[in-house]
């Protein structure tokens, strides 16, 4: 596969940027936003447009300098991989394309220059949730041999230089959007706010120009948006006169819950004024559908069940946060449900395997690439920890702190949501006691850990109040048998309910 990052030419010192392979493999991309326009003036590593793949947003900075001469697609244009989307007008000799500018952008795209995931983990506790994770599933790897259409660019971008013409009779023109359905003013700033609220401004239709910024240094905060886009509360109406015109046949009222429904989704019901709402399936959420449908209806799932009483467990951790050696780490129970999972792996190795159907092979996997189901506004993702069988409690610790921090901070790789060889999802964190979670393609377990009750409980012959949870464990049945499944499962269990397991056993 030739290099997807290389920047070519059109014409004597004009060079061309095409859509980077930004994710192991994609074959395409849908641009977000544009952060230039023609004639704006251009640096090397400067960004220049944020990009969705299947697996996340990224930023693409520009290997050269120059002048940008065309932009070649509206936001919200899918391009396959290796199509010119910008030209840069560099002020030289035309140059064989690749070399050095290649070598350039392609390091400027491994290394993660300006490739920040803009994806953001909504937790509600300091773990992550929610499972079905993903491997690029999509069929097929470099450019596609299909001709890409361009779309008509807007007036304002294809006439750089040229002001447009006032209309005195039609309405002042709207600005244009900035990719995420908010308007860039006519000055050329805009609101500052995170990639996640832009989203969510998108979402609830609310434009960032009209909010009123209280985050520091005049960012627009999620609240900030949530509050521009609750609806004004309604005055009693008063009682009407006597219409002055034949009444319209009155419509069927609708019921109170969905006249004041909350916004949300594309538009709030209210909002919308229609009875549905079409999303267009792209980027990760299309590849989670691809995913989730390949490996439910390729391995053959069992899933089994325990409840086990986690009251130890608990007061430990409430031990912990209080320990100098555990200061600057987060100490929660998904921690120690991570470890007592690491440990009943290497006490059963055998389920940390893969299948392969090419070569007709189980693959052992001698490390364990722990994956942390997170759940976005841009859909599933599961960002896995490198090697966590090798991490002590502590490091283990501040690994799946990071890995919440780089989440919702919108900065989590498409190489961290690679390699994982096992799943945690934690359903617990929107109050569910359990599920039967689905495996990532490639994996063979994946463990649901519920949300802890305090219930009654026999323990030592009296009925108690204890701290009680349900784990959950998927896995493939081609390759792992009820046995093993069952003493992973149980394995886990024991320790969460005993701890002290974890010295004895580990």
């Amino acid at each position: 596969m030739t290099n997807s990052a290389q920047a070519g030419q059109s014409a004597a010192g004009v060079r061309e940027f095409k859509m980077p392979d930004v994710g192991e493999g994609l074959t395409e991309a849908e641009i977000l936003k544009w952060y230039v326009q023609p004639g704006d003036t251009v640096t090397d590593g400067q960004v220049v447009c944020e990009v969705e793949t299947a697996k996340a947003a990224v930023e693409l900075p520009i290997p050269f300098d120059g002048v940008v001469h065309e932009v070649r697609f509206e936001e919200g244009t899918t391009v396959d991989v290796g199509t010119p989307i910008i030209t840069v007008d560099t002020g030289g000799p035309a140059a064989g394309s690749g070399g050095g500018e290649s070598s350039a952008a392609q390091a400027a795209m491994e290394t993660g220059a300006g490739a920040a995931a803009q994806v953001t983990a909504e937790t509600a506790q300091e773990q992550e949730a929610e499972p079905e994770g993903r491997q690029p599933v999509l069929v097929g790897y470099g450019v596609s041999t299909a001709s890409t259409k361009r779309r008509p660019r807007k007036a304002a971008s294809a006439q750089a230089g040229q002001p447009a013409q006032p209309e005195p009779a039609a309405p002042a023109p709207e600005p244009a959007a900035d990719g995420y359905g908010t308007a860039a003013p006519a000055t050329g700033t805009r609101p500052l706010a995170k990639p996640p609220v832009r989203k969510l401004a998108k979402d609830l239709g609310v434009d960032l120009n009209t909010v009123t910024p209280t985050g520091p240094d005049g960012i627009v905060t999620r609240e900030d948006v949530h509050a521009a886009a609750a609806p004004p509360q309604p005055e009693p109406a008063e009682a009407p006169e006597a219409p002055a015109e034949p009444a319209q046949p009155a419509q069927p009222a609708r019921p109170a819950e969905e006249a004041a429904a909350p916004a949300g989704g594309a538009a709030s019901w209210a909002a919308a004024g229609a009875r549905e709402t079409r999303v267009p399936i792209r980027g990760v959420r299309k590849a989670t559908a691809q995913a989730m449908v390949g490996s439910a209806f390729t391995a053959p799932h069992v899933t089994e069940f325990v409840t086990v009483d986690v009251t130890r467990t608990m007061k430990l951790v409430a031990d912990l946060k209080k320990d100098p050696d555990m200061a600057g780490v987060r100490v929660n129970p998904l921690l120690f449900v991570a470890k007592a999972f690491l440990l009943a792996i290497r006490r059963n190795p055998e389920i940390n395997s893969s299948w392969d159907e090419d070569r007709q092979e189980i693959v052992r996997k001698h490390y364990v690439n722990l994956g942390i189901a997170a759940a976005t506004p841009r859909g599933l993702i599961v960002p896995n920890i490198k090697d966590a069988h090798d991490k002590t409690l502590p490091e283990l610790a501040s690994a799946l702190s990071e890995l919440v921090t780089t989440a919702r901070e919108g900065k989590t790789s498409p190489a961290a949501m690679s390699g994982g060889t096992v799943t945690i999802t934690n359903v617990g964190v929107f109050g569910v006691d359990t599920g039967t979670p689905i495996l990532n393609p490639g994996e063979s377990a994946i463990l649901a850990f519920g949300q802890i009750r305090e219930q009654p409980w026999v323990h030592k012959g009296k009925v108690k109040p204890r701290h009680v949870t349900t784990l959950a464990l998927s896995f493939d049945h081609r390759l792992v048998d009820g046995e093993l499944g069952s003493k992973v499962l149980a394995d886990t269990a024991a320790i969460l309910e005993r701890p002290k397991r974890l010295m004895i056993w580990g």
